[in-house]
This record gives structure tokens, C-alpha cells and sequence, in this order.
């Protein structure tokens, strides 16, 4: 074997060695989002004083719900999480772990807020990789991305008889498809799956923080009864003058 050829298969050993390390890193990454997703879950049901099985209820679904959503949708059967243990394991442990240390979890919001923003980047990435694979549209794959990242959130607002915070207020779901929208960009012109991958997590987290520091909202639909209100008390204000 000469220099060259020797070079070569160092190559290939490399890279080869990045990708299972990526697909490591992805796997790692899934399960703690998993796992701060259902403390989410945990916590929203015991705003409402569920009871235990009530918490594990909404931290399964918090988790779980927008991935059985795509690979349903998808007709990816079986779901991901009924032939992979570690799923229910970790989520089993983060209701547990939220129940007795409640008063302590709470103040992590900081650190819960930047493992939640990771989790929606790699479940994103996953919907989105999951979907091409499948050979549906680029459009399509976008859709279940986002679906992965954020219908777990609104399946337990909805159980608790909340509003869906991505309805309302937070910049979540567009996060999420401004990412979905590089990804594909970069995955177009091949660019290196590693890196593809830390960049989309990088802009999801970037739009997500900044969202939060700048306060930016995205507009709401009214029905006009705040400027009616307004121009009530204006009316009356002449009236008495």
C-alpha cells in the first residue's frame, strides 16, 4: 500500500468515524430533549394539581406527541418510541425526578429554556431527515419537522385546558422553520451532514434567544374590541368637555 492509498483509507476512517459520532451526538441530544420536554409536561400538570398518573400522562405526550404524530402521518410504523425502551425510561425518570425535586427544577428555568430550544433543533432535524428518507416533498418534510418540535407542546396545553403557547406568544414554531429552511438549503448543495446539523441547531437557538431578548411577537388577529373600547372612551371624554 503507498502513501496515497494509505491516505485515502485514513480518510474514509474518518469520516466515517464523524458521521457514527453525529448520529451519536443526534441520538444523545433526542433523549435530553426527551427528557426536558417531559419535565415540561410534568410541570404543566401540576399547575393543575394532577395527580401521578395525570403528570406522566402529559410528560408522554409532551414528548412523545409530535413524533407519533409524523411517523403516523408518515405511515412509519412501528412509532419510534414503541421499539426503542430508553424513551419511556427517560421520561419515566424526569416526571419521578420532578416530582420529588419540584422546588429545585423550577429554578433551572435558565438551563430547562436552552435544553428545550436544543431538543426543538434535533427534533426538527429528525422529522426533517426522517421525511426525505421516506422520499416525500421538500414542503412535506419541512412540515413534519416542525410538527415533531412543537405539537408535543400543543397536545399538552390542550390536555391541561391551556392555550398552546406557540399560538400566543412565543417565537417557537417559526424558530423552527427558518431552521428547516437552511437545512434543506444545505442539504441541497450536500454540504456536510455534521455540520448541516450544528448550524440548524445554531440558527433554531439564535432565533429562539434573540425572539426572547427583543421581545418580538409575531402579530395577533383582533377583533377590533380594543380600538372600539378606545374610541368609546374618546367619545365619551368630548361628551363631557
Amino acid at each position: 500500500m503507498n502513501i496515497a492509498e494509505f491516505y485515502d483509507l485514513l480518510s474514509l476512517d474518518i469520516k466515517h468515524f464523524i458521521d457514527l459520532l453525529g448520529s451519536d451526538i443526534i441520538y444523545v441530544c433526542d433523549l435530553i430533549g426527551t427528557f426536558v420536554f417531559a419535565i415540561s409536561g410534568t410541570l404543566a400538570a401540576a399547575r393543575k394539581k394532577l395527580d401521578l398518573f395525570g403528570a406522566l400522562f402529559a410528560a408522554s405526550i409532551t414528548a412523545f406527541g409530535g413524533g407519533t404524530i409524523r411517523d403516523t402521518l408518515l405511515g412509519a410504523t412501528p412509532v419510534f418510541w414503541t421499539i426503542d425502551m430508553a424513551y419511556i425510561a427517560v421520561i419515566t425518570l424526569a416526571v419521578i425526578l420532578t416530582f420529588i425535586f419540584k422546588n429545585s427544577v423550577m429554578k433551572l428555568k435558565k438551563t430547562l429554556f436552552l435544553f428545550d430550544t436544543i431538543g426543538i433543533g434535533v427534533f426538527t432535524i429528525i422529522g426533517l431527515e426522517k421525511t426525505l428518507a421516506l422520499g416525500f416533498h421538500p414542503i412535506v418534510a419541512v412540515m413534519m419537522g416542525v410538527s415533531t418540535a412543537v405539537f408535543g407542546g400543543v397536545l399538552r396545553d390542550t390536555f391541561v385546558n391551556d392555550v398552546p403557547v406557540i399560538f400566543r406568544k412565543e417565537i417557537y414554531a417559526t424558530a423552527c422553520i427558518l431552521g428547516s429552511g437552511l437545512f434543506l438549503i444545505l442539504y441541497a448543495f450536500d454540504c456536510d451532514r455534521s455540520v448541516n446539523i450544528v448550524l440548524t441547531i445554531l440558527v433554531i437557538i439564535a432565533v429562539r434567544f434573540s425572539a426572547i431578548y427583543f421581545r418580538v411577537q409575531l402579530p395577533t388577529i383582533s377583533s377590533g374590541q380594543r380600538r372600539r373600547k378606545r374610541i368609546h372612551k374618546k367619545a365619551l371624554k368630548r361628551t363631557k368637555e
